[in-house]
């Protein structure tokens, strides 16, 4: 029997259906599960660390080898969770000393709070394995920027966790806006966000700015992400307009009152000329993103949708307007439902194939630390242009952050 190849045709459907259950291991050809290759430990197993498990359980070219938290009631929610969808049995790390140098493991997943993100990559690159580090890749630019530095000389790779570039609207638009040229040369970018506030988190880490980061670099990181990859250039000056309405004015903990942002303006100058705009709302009752690109040939438009109140899946859709100068359409990209309901609308899947594509010497275009970081200048710069009630001007504002030698390189 030969192996199941990641070309053949996954029939889930089948595979799973208890009208199937009757064939057995050595008849499976199109029922053959992959093999798991790789064994990875998630350290932090909140909520983004089970999404994590969960998906890379789902995909199933590595496995889940072991879990770190520093919270023992996290750690026995994720195991009980998994056990729902997985025979494995986890190994739980006492340390995390112990979780970054296991020889068994191939790569490490860090997703913990923003606010350990950096002490603990100190920690986990010491092992020399493949890591993982969710978004943002840091709290602050100068952090961030040491991340960065470690990463270029690292003898294996680190992936930085922003994964709405994997989103379906977004792969579909990137492959008209840049691969195809649809739309011509891109003039203006248009990005919104709608969505309810922030969820709870363990000590509620994410209510305040000094854990987070702020929204903008604690959320927004992605949205800045995809902006800069549009653009393709350095921006050389934001403004920004924003700050807490509505979301979490009467709550504080530990006599500190939450200071997180729940809405915000955003205006992107980039030195090729291209502008963009973000439009952040955190006290909607629902989630819905609009990605309006426009050139000199053509508009673009990609729309997510996702209404929990009535428990339906997200929908993604994506739209060309070419007039008289081509072809116009309007197509649904939505990915498939097991892949969609595994995670951050299926984005966290295909992440997860890059990964696992760069462990096995693959090229792929996954976040690399240098587009962690100046996602983060953007949203850092944004912050500040809040504060200031001012547009900050990039090449100043990276030189006060020590951040110079990045700028034209």
């Amino acid at each position: 029997m030969k192996k199941n190849k990641s070309n053949k045709p996954r029939l889930r459907f089948f595979e799973d259906s208890p009208g199937q259950q009757h064939i057995a291991d050595s008849d499976k050809y199109l029922y053959q599960r992959p093999v798991p290759s790789h064994n990875l430990v998630i350290i932090g197993t909140g909520t983004i660390g089970q999404e994590h498990m969960r998906v890379a359980t789902l995909l199933g070219r590595a496995q889940i080898h072991g879990i770190y938290d520093t919270q023992k009631h996290s750690m026995d929610i994720a195991e009980a969770n998994f056990s729902r969808y997985s025979e494995k049995p986890l190994l739980r790390y006492q340390d995390l000393d112990s979780a970054c140098n296991d020889p068994a493991v191939d790569a490490l997943f860090i997703c913990t709070p923003n606010h350990t993100h950096f002490e603990i990559l100190q920690t986990a690159i010491k092992s020399g394995k493949a890591i993982f580090l969710e978004k943002p890749m840091a709290t602050d630019l100068q952090d961030a920027a040491a991340t960065e530095a470690m990463a270029r000389a690292y003898s294996s790779f680190i992936q930085i966790g922003l994964q709405y570039r994997y989103k379906a609207q977004y792969v579909e638009a990137f492959h008209e806006a840049l691969s195809r040229a649809s739309l011509g040369e891109i003039k203006t970018i248009s990005l919104s966000e709608y969505r309810p506030p922030f969820l709870d988190k363990v000590e509620q880490w994410n209510k305040f700015n000094a854990n987070s980061g702020g929204t903008l670099v604690e959320k927004c990181c992605h949205y800045f992400d995809l902006i800069n990859l549009l653009a393709q250039s350095q921006p050389t000056k934001v403004y920004a307009s924003g700050g807490q309405a509505v979301n979490f004015i009467d709550f504080e903990r530990d006599g500190n009152a939450s200071d997180i942002d729940d809405h915000a303006f955003v205006v992107i100058d980039y030195a090729n000329g291209t502008r963009a705009n973000f439009t952040l709302n955190m006290f909607c009752h629902d989630f819905s993103e609009e990605l309006v690109v426009s050139g000199d040939r053509g508009r673009l438009t990609a729309k997510e949708v996702f209404n929990f109140h009535q428990q339906q899946g997200s929908k993604a859709s994506l739209a060309i307007e070419a007039g008289e100068l081509g072809g116009s359409k309007t197509i649904d990209v939505t990915y498939p439902a097991l892949i969609e309901q595994s995670g951050h609308h299926g984005a966290t899947y295909f992440e997860h194939i890059a990964f696992v594509d760069q462990l096995e010497g693959r090229s792929v275009p996954a976040a690399t630390p240098l587009q962690g970081l100046w996602s983060m200048v953007v949203a850092s710069a944004a912050q500040a242009s809040m504060a200031s009630g001012g547009a900050v001007d990039i090449n100043q504002f990276m030189a006060a952050n020590g951040l110079a030698d990045y700028l034209n390189a």
